[in-house]
């Protein structure tokens, strides 16, 4: 089996220097390998097929067979490293917390230990604001809200 660390590595080795960043990396026992990046700035599908192309350079299909999966951390995807929440400050974001109560809200800011949603609600005309606190450890998921 190839080793996830591997993968890590090499794709680590790719993106140095570039404004991309791994999301996450998985491989599973029948050498399936997924791959999300992401970007202070944006990912292109060039960015993607680049980094196939290296990672498929450096391994050995004739001594182990795999699939490669290089994608972007899409729209749907939740947010998984603070780098995605500091980059993300200004837009709608849904965070379901651990007891699965949600808040919905504007991202406000974010650093390495946690993150601040400013919620805006409107009963009867009234509208109130509240600003919630979060440790990425007290969090189930967040995701961007996709407005249509």
């Amino acid at each position: 089996m190839i080793s996830e660390q591997l993968i890590k590595d090499l794709t680590s080795q790719h993106l140095e220097g570039t404004d991309r960043f791994a999301v996450s990396v998985a491989v599973r026992s029948d050498n399936r390998i997924r791959i999300f990046i992401d970007s202070d700035t944006h990912v292109l599908i060039e960015h993607c097929i680049e980094l196939s192309k290296f990672i498929e350079g450096q391994l050995d299909r004739e001594v182990e067979d795999f699939e490669l999966n290089v994608s972007s951390s899409g729209l749907d995807q939740p947010y998984k490293l603070s780098r995605q929440y500091i980059k993300n400050i200004g837009r709608e974001v849904s965070v379901l917390q651990k007891d699965n109560s949600k808040i919905e809200g504007t991202l406000v800011a974010a650093d390495e230990q946690g993150f601040t949603v400013k919620e805006i609600t409107k009963v009867k005309k009234v509208i109130t604001e509240n600003t919630h606190t979060f440790l990425y450890s007290d969090i189930k998921e967040t995701k961007e809200i996709i407005k249509i």
